[in-house]
């Protein structure tokens, strides 16, 4: 799981919502703003045009889990999943066999 915290980069899946959006299969840009758990922050989501709007309360769907089906939600970045089992990789080469 990545930790998350202010000022991260991910990815916003816009599912019925007012922020506008040119191609709604595509996510949008979004900023951590406030981490209330691992898997619910608030963010500052972009739209396709630049603007931002705030949303709060968002769920973040780590590795492993599920999106919610029906409603907005945020994930990590491919790079940002592929560093950090990249990372967890290396870690466990260094704990003694």
């Amino acid at each position: 799981m990545i930790k998350p915290t202010n000022g991260r980069v991910v990815q916003f899946h816009a599912k019925h919502s007012h922020i506008q959006q040119h191609d709604v299969n595509q996510p949008l840009a979004a900023i951590i703003t406030h981490v209330w758990q691992d898997r619910r922050v608030n963010l500052a989501v972009f739209d396709s045009t630049g603007g931002i709007t705030p949303v709060t309360d968002v769920t973040l769907v780590q590795e492993g889990d599920t999106p919610p089906s029906g409603w907005h939600y945020a994930e990590w970045m491919p790079y940002q999943k592929g560093q950090a089992a990249k990372t967890e990789e290396i870690l466990k080469s260094m704990v003694p066999s």
